[in-house]
């Protein structure tokens, strides 16, 4: 039991985005620019973009040729679990976070919809109205299964996919007891036992994080995302996209239904050390191979 919750919940990391368009985006900050050639932002700019479920958060901020990067972050996430990320591409590329629905300061769907294909085309209707023509795609957990959905849909507009703690199709037989489980009065026992073992060797900042964001994730809501989660199967969208890929994990977070062993062709990294957000927890080692891996997007 306790393996397959593992890989139920290595599935769980989500982001969504919300639809929107260009006349519903709201700044915080006045003294903000973006052009259409992606080279984007005098300052870091807070954005609300109004969509069909509501407010969506968005920390968009930097500037130059390079191409942009759009960050996914994990269920009980937010945008700030891309901080270290943000300000470290900042200095020469705009760099853009989300708050998922019903994360953050994100207002959460009235129809409690968390499907990984609506997160897709919610994903498609954000970057449009950022004007961001080609990116660079990194997605977390089930950000990363957001990512890749938006990938297979959208080839010509994602320069490159990187996708780190990402699961493969969860099979019937592992996901269905899981559920049945999450659905009785265990429900506070599983997730507590969940955190607990993606959280194994986290920095003390990200298990804080990562407990507070769950903590404001409802019991409906977290039943919803899981389900998408299973209920999505990643292959077919992968091999849609013909891109540069990478697969980047922690040590031992690599299940028999893990991506990397569905592509083995892909690249792939792995971390020591760390919890399941290793962008948190080694944010120096996780930025070098982000580093590694735009410069050869860029030389394509």
């Amino acid at each position: 039991m306790k393996q397959n919750l593992c890989i139920l919940f290595a599935s769980l990391a989500i982001f969504i985005f919300v639809s929107c368009n260009n006349n519903n985006t709201i700044s915080e900050t006045a003294n903000s620019k973006t052009d259409t050639m992606n080279t984007t932002t005098e300052k870091k700019t807070k954005q609300g973009i109004k969509g069909a479920a509501g407010n969506l958060y968005i920390d968009d901020g930097g500037r130059g040729e390079k191409l942009p990067v759009v960050f996914l972050h994990s269920f009980a996430g937010s945008s700030r679990d891309w901080e270290n990320q943000l300000n470290y591409l900042r200095k020469d590329r705009r760099a853009i976070a989300f708050d998922l629905r019903g994360h953050g300061r994100s207002d959460a769907p009235t129809n409690n919809d968390y499907n990984v294909e609506s997160l897709a085309n919610d994903l498609s209707a954000v970057v449009d109205s950022l004007g961001l023509d080609r990116f660079v795609l990194v997605g977390h957990s089930l950000g990363g299964s957001a990512a890749i959905a938006y990938a297979g849909r959208h080839p010509d507009k994602v320069a490159g996919l990187l996708v780190t703690g990402t699961p493969g199709k969860t099979p019937p037989q592992q996901s269905k007891p899981i559920i049945a489980s999450l659905e009785s009065e265990k429900y506070d026992t599983v997730m507590e036992q969940y955190m607990n073992k993606l959280l194994t060797n986290a920095k003390p900042g990200t298990d804080k994080l990562e407990r507070e964001g769950l903590s404001k994730i409802s019991k409906k809501a977290s039943l919803k995302l899981i389900r998408a989660a299973f209920q999505y199967d990643p292959l077919p969208d992968l091999h849609k996209y013909p891109g540069p890929e990478l697969i980047v994990s922690k040590s031992g977070e690599e299940p028999a239904n893990s991506l990397h062993n569905s592509f083995p062709t892909i690249p792939f990294k792995t971390v020591d050390g760390t919890s399941h957000w290793i962008h948190l927890d080694r944010p120096a080692e996780f930025n070098k191979i982000l580093k590694e891996f735009l410069e050869r997007v860029e030389q394509r």
